[in-house]
């Protein structure tokens, strides 16, 4: 079977998670994933500026709604508490290369905890590259090595190639293709697995 987009070559089919780092419910299945799946989980960074949570509300009582729920939500959670970047949502594709760039040296949960703790519990815009590269120093990734790597055209063409198709997120996707999005991936995705013997 051909590899599929966002796996690493070799490596036997497996549930994958789909992820950007600009999706509060992103972070909050990050937070809590790597102990409701019951097996081994292939993080992969996306990005599809079409996804733009937290974008395109009627009102302002309406966004007040929506931060409001990922808040409860993230206390429920007992994460650290919600503070907004200035800017919701922010352009993540600076953010989401350099997470590519980390997949590709194996530390693709590592970076991506710590660049959703920098914006979500921080407060800091990931289109900064200064809070990319706090988030690679975080992972022992060199700032310099990490925005270097997010510009190279290999970084890019892989990005590109994971995100192709990519319709929502946060998703878990299962070996078979059967696809789970919302912020209750996990557990219904755990649940399929659980189902079907996994």
């Amino acid at each position: 079977m051909p590899p599929t987009a966002g796996s690493s070559t070799g490596s036997p089919p497996g549930p994958r998670f789909l992820f950007d780092l600009a999706s509060p419910a992103c972070w909050l299945v990050a937070e809590r994933i790597l102990r409701t799946m019951p097996v081994a989980t292939e993080w992969v960074p996306v990005h599809v500026p079409s996804l733009r949570e937290g974008d395109g509300f009627r009102c302002a009582a309406e966004a007040a709604i929506w931060r409001a729920s990922i808040e409860r939500r993230a206390a429920e959670l007992a994460l650290q508490p919600v503070r907004w970047p200035p800017e919701v949502p922010f352009d993540s594709a600076l953010a989401m290369r350099a997470a590519t760039y980390a997949k590709g040296t194996g530390r693709a949960v590592a970076f991506a905890l710590a660049a959703f703790r920098q914006a979500w519990c921080a407060g800091r815009s990931l289109a900064d590259p200064d809070a990319v590269a706090i988030a690679g120093s975080a992972c022992e990734l060199h700032p310099r090595a990490l925005l270097a790597g997010a510009q190279a055209r290999a970084t890019r063409e892989a990005l590109a190639r994971a995100s192709a198709g990519v319709t929502d997120v946060p998703a878990v996707v299962l070996a078979g293709g059967e696809t789970f999005t919302g912020e209750d991936a996990p557990e219904r995705a755990a649940a399929a697995l659980a189902g079907a013997g996994a």
